[in-house]
């Protein structure tokens, strides 16, 4: 101890201070004789807790370290925010995963890998709609009153969420006849005339433009999970954050989907990566309206939640289900699906 200098030594008992706290504290967490003495001599008087003291000591002696995380404090708008901001991270880094294109591999491997990342977000999607979103707003129903009918706001708002996207998809099809004007069209069909090629390109966009569209419900639902915490007991910041990892799992082979095939139709790698980075922008937007109007309107929760989970439904049967058994890897594609289902369970589960 003596042959080291002064500042070696504050450094050791600064890393190794915490630690013998903890040690003190127990590893089964039992209190200590002071303050069990003080508690059994003032009847009526609670055991002191982490949430009753600021003394750090007892923080961290009574093992409650996990309890002072300053960021549970934030408006639900800024997890919100965070959040989705997390998807838009990863469908860019699933549109940048383009590079994979350099490997050379055959078409039919690009289609495995693809149809196999598909079927994991309908799994992830398929789940989180549940877990996060549907038994919360029967909760929040029942707390409000519904008692027994608490099915019928919550049935009114998912049928209302699957509708709403039939809708934008109604819309999305009379587009068609436009396409020819996008640069990004231009860009290939002047490249070479194939009308093979030409069906294909229109058919991809088409899916770019899906994509972003149904990225909004996406980061709504994050949005509103935020924003309702604490309303019901499955409610909470831990089943927000397993919902907005979910959704993120779920965004990467959503914007490989998009960026990887335009690559191979010809499109530089650069605005392959643009265009599919471009497809998660809404899923922010999406979660701070969400976040916003369910903090400041709770009484339609179950409205809003439902409204989300009938739209990301509507997503894996309309959208990613057809795709990723449109190419000869069904049972591939049904085994990603599963898995999808069984890690957000299992992150909904742990982190709720």
């Amino acid at each position: 101890w003596d042959r080291i200098g002064a500042m070696q030594r504050a450094t050791l008992v600064q890393l190794l201070l915490p630690l013998a706290l903890v040690s003190v504290g127990g590893a089964n967490m039992a209190p200590s004789p002071t303050l069990a003495s003080a508690g059994a001599s003032t009847p009526g008087v609670p055991m002191p807790t982490c949430a009753d003291t600021d003394s750090p000591s007892l923080r961290l002696r009574g093992g409650c370290a996990t309890a002072v995380a300053g960021w549970k404090s934030w408006h639900p708008v800024i997890l919100a925010l965070l959040g989705t901001s997390f998807g838009w991270f990863m469908t860019a880094l699933g549109a940048g995963a383009v590079a994979i294109h350099r490997l050379g591999l055959p078409e039919a491997a690009y289609r495995k890998v693809l149809d196999f990342m598909l079927g994991i977000s309908g799994g992830v999607m398929t789940a989180a709609s549940f877990w996060s979103l549907l038994a919360p707003a029967l909760e929040f129903a029942e707390s409000q009153g519904w008692g027994q009918h608490a099915y019928v706001p919550v049935a009114i708002g998912f049928i209302c969420g699957g509708a709403l996207l039939q809708v934008t998809d109604a819309l999305l099809g009379q587009m068609q006849s436009s396409l020819e004007e996008l640069d990004l069209y231009k860009q290939v069909a002047t490249s070479e005339a194939s009308a093979t090629r030409t069906q294909r390109l229109r058919r991809l966009i088409m899916l770019l433009l899906a994509i972003t569209i149904h990225n909004f419900p996406e980061g709504m639902a994050v949005g509103v999970a935020f924003g309702a915490i604490g309303s019901t007991p499955t409610a909470t910041l831990g089943g927000a954050i397993s919902l907005a990892l979910g959704i993120g799992i779920q965004n990467f082979p959503e914007g490989l989907a998009v960026s990887l095939p335009l690559m191979r139709e010809g499109v530089s790698p650069l605005r392959s990566f643009w265009y599919g980075q471009l497809s998660g922008v809404v899923e922010p937007i999406g979660g701070l309206l969400g976040a916003a109007f369910v903090h400041y309107c709770r009484p339609m929760l179950p409205f809003t939640m439902s409204l989300a989970a009938g739209a990301m439904i509507f997503v894996v049967a309309d959208s990613l289900v057809p795709e990723m058994q449109a190419h000869g890897n069904k049972a591939l594609a049904m085994q990603g699906l599963m898995l999808g289902f069984v890690i957000m369970m299992v992150l909904d589960v742990t982190l709720g």
